[in-house]
């Protein structure tokens, strides 16, 4: 199985679109910083802003379900999918080509 250059992925990948594509919808703007209802453990409380973006660093954090990390850490998380597969998926949802390593 061919390897995936992650770094490229991120790069190719902003957070924006991963938040658009899992229908975000912030409930409180400043700056760079979304906060909102977490994608990951999915809450529902119209309230609800335990999760933070910040769109700029390319970084998430849910102070609920603790869930961490940057836009295809957020992908992978909020779909229960590996970090390659998540790349994949990604990269194929947004037209990006897939920056595979070849190892030979």
């Amino acid at each position: 199985m061919p390897g995936i250059d992650f770094k490229a992925v991120r790069a190719a990948v902003p957070m924006e679109d991963v938040l658009e594509l899992l229908e975000f919808e912030p409930r409180e703007r400043r700056g760079d910083e979304r906060r909102g209802a977490c994608p990951v453990h999915r809450s529902e409380g119209a309230k609800s802003r335990a999760f933070c973006v910040n769109v700029a660093r390319q970084s998430y954090q849910c102070f609920k379900c603790g869930s961490k990390g940057n836009q295809l850490d957020l992908w992978a998380e909020a779909h229960g999918l590996s970090l390659y597969a998540a790349a994949i998926d990604l990269c194929q949802r947004l037209g990006v080509d897939v920056p595979w390593i070849n190892r030979w």
